[in-house]
């Protein structure tokens, strides 16, 4: 765990989320509901309407946050060495498993397509904004990997449907496996956002060697698309939901 979390702060440091999982977790409903807004298939996926046919790659590149969507942030395409592989993952809960992809720059599910980024809240000084330089360099500063995911069918509303299981199931906490560590995931709580067509948000707090470590994860679905923000800071504790890549984000989605 010790050795994940100092990757975690290296990459973070470096502009880059490598093996964001070594400091998220998952999440909980909102006191058994999703913010009011209901995880089954929408009516159109029920009915008779065709199938939805996922978008590929890129489309899926020229929908997801930029850095002109984005004041106030550094906006970053996820590298090659920032993305975890979906096997290399496993929770002690097997219904946990949609959440640790979540939170980890993977799109849960089976996803035709996807698509990642990285969101840097930019400190601001005196008024002022501070250089990208000066954000890279504050460690205290929210980081948010934003994953896009495009899916065949009804593949975005099941994925939505094994996150709100999870939420419920995996409320008590649950143990994530990942790079040849442990990480106990030791409480959740829900958090209220709207956001695409029902959404789902959570606090989550992970034990690092006895001391809390709180993110926050959020994720939606617009049509076929399921939308994924996991914030962290390595301050120990991200505040806020990152509403404003959120809403810039679900902008873009239409």
């Amino acid at each position: 765990m010790r050795t994940l979390t100092r990757s975690t702060a290296a990459a973070v440091t470096a502009a880059s989320l490598a093996l964001l999982v070594t400091a998220c977790g998952s999440g909980d409903e909102s006191d058994g509901k999703d913010t009011g807004k209901d995880a089954r298939p929408s009516a159109s996926a029920t009915s008779g309407a065709p199938a939805a046919k996922a978008l590929s790659s890129a489309e899926l590149e020229k929908l997801i946050v930029e850095q002109a969507d984005l004041p106030g942030h550094q906006v970053q395409k996820a590298k090659a060495t920032d993305l975890v592989k979906p096997d290399t993952l496993s929770t002690d809960k097997p219904s946990c498993k949609p959440l640790a992809d979540a939170m980890s720059f993977v799109a849960t599910g089976d996803p035709a397509a996807s698509a990642h980024r990285k969101a840097i809240e930019v400190p601001k000084t005196e008024g002022a904004t501070a250089s990208p330089q000066d954000a890279l360099g504050a460690l205290s500063a929210p980081v948010t990997s934003v994953t896009l995911g495009s899916y065949d069918g009804q593949g975005a509303q099941e994925a939505f449907a094994a996150l709100k299981t999870a939420g419920t199931d995996c409320a008590g906490g649950f143990t994530l496996n990942g790079g040849g560590e442990k990480t106990k995931i030791s409480k959740v709580a829900p958090e209220t956002v709207s956001a695409g067509e029902e959404s789902l948000a959570w606090t989550v707090t992970t034990d690092m060697d006895g001391e809390p470590f709180v993110t926050k994860l959020v994720v939606f679905r617009k049509g076929n698309t399921l939308a994924s923000f996991s914030t962290l800071s390595l301050g120990g504790t991200a505040k806020d939901l990152p509403k404003a890549v959120i809403d810039a984000q679900a902008a873009k989605l239409g």
